[in-house]
């Protein structure tokens, strides 16, 4: 019996190209690793909500909400603006309506192709466009006014809830009134306990 053997240039042509196909393949896994969209869990006193980012839309808003998780400035803060039908508005102070200290203002990112529909999460900010800081909220509707390009610059919304929004309807169905020279206020304070972002592996950091 004879066994035949394959000349040598033909074995290396085999081997450079199952290397160059284990390249691709992990070439393509870390491609898909870094195109993998951040996610941050909500830790509240009414329950938890999960947020899936956009840095894709808004890269520098994402970069800017994601500073304040790593340094756990949102933990203690309360949602301290609540209107029904519109939003709920959390981030920039704590229970005794306190404002905390904040980073320097981020630019404005909103697009008219981003749009303030239910469930997104966008940033608050005062008449100034580029004036937004660590205060965000979660839009209770589809608010078309606040796109940009409707009543001026618009809101930029850099993510959406994508677990737990029925922790956010529950949060707008709290009793509010004035407090601290503010209105639409929770008579009960709804706390965020922690802002985290979540691992691969559902775990959180």
């Amino acid at each position: 019996m004879t066994i035949s053997v394959k000349p040598f240039r033909y074995v290396m042509q085999i081997a450079l190209c199952v290397t160059l196909l284990l390249g691709i393949t992990s070439s393509l896994s870390a491609q898909e690793h870094q195109n993998e969209l951040p996610q941050v869990i909500i830790e509240t006193s009414e329950g938890v909500i999960e947020v899936t980012l956009r840095p894709d839309i808004a890269p520098e808003t994402v970069d800017n909400f994601l500073a304040y998780v790593s340094n756990g400035f949102y933990e203690g803060t309360i949602f301290h603006r609540v209107i029904p039908g519109f939003m709920i508005q959390g981030g920039g102070f704590d229970k005794n309506l306190n404002r905390k200290q904040t980073r320097d203002p981020v630019r404005n990112e909103a697009k008219p192709t981003a749009k303030n529909l239910r469930g997104t999460i966008a940033m608050a900010r005062t008449s100034s466009p580029d004036s937004a800081t660590s205060q965000f909220f979660i839009n209770l509707a589809d608010n078309d006014f606040l796109n940009a390009g409707v009543r001026g610059p618009g809101y930029t919304v850099f993510g959406k809830v994508s677990g737990g929004m029925g922790v956010v309807d529950a949060i707008a169905g709290k009793a509010t009134g004035r407090s601290g020279g503010m209105g639409d206020v929770p008579k009960e304070p709804v706390i965020i306990h922690s802002v985290s972002r979540k691992k691969a592996d559902s775990a959180t950091e």
